[in-house]
């Protein structure tokens, strides 16, 4: 059992979730010059919304993610 919980109000949580990203059509247009954007904007959203990604991989035409999202915040 993993110890890092983290708490609120009335409950310990450890939330994790495997996301996938596909854009329209599938195209491969993740690669080349907005790659390098990407990584700073998905971990820019996530801190908005309290959440944390611990793991992401960017693929020509998918991305994976892991991230850790609160459970008063939908995965959706």
């Amino acid at each position: 059992m993993s110890e890092n919980y983290h708490s609120l109000a009335h409950s310990k949580w450890d939330c994790k979730y495997h996301l996938i990203f596909i854009p329209k059509m599938r195209k491969k247009k993740l690669y080349g010059k907005i790659r390098p954007a990407l990584g700073k904007i998905f971990h820019a959203l996530a801190a908005q919304k309290e959440c944390t990604i611990i793991e992401g991989h960017i693929m020509p035409d998918h991305v994976h993610m892991l991230i850790e999202i609160p459970p008063k915040i939908a995965a959706s």
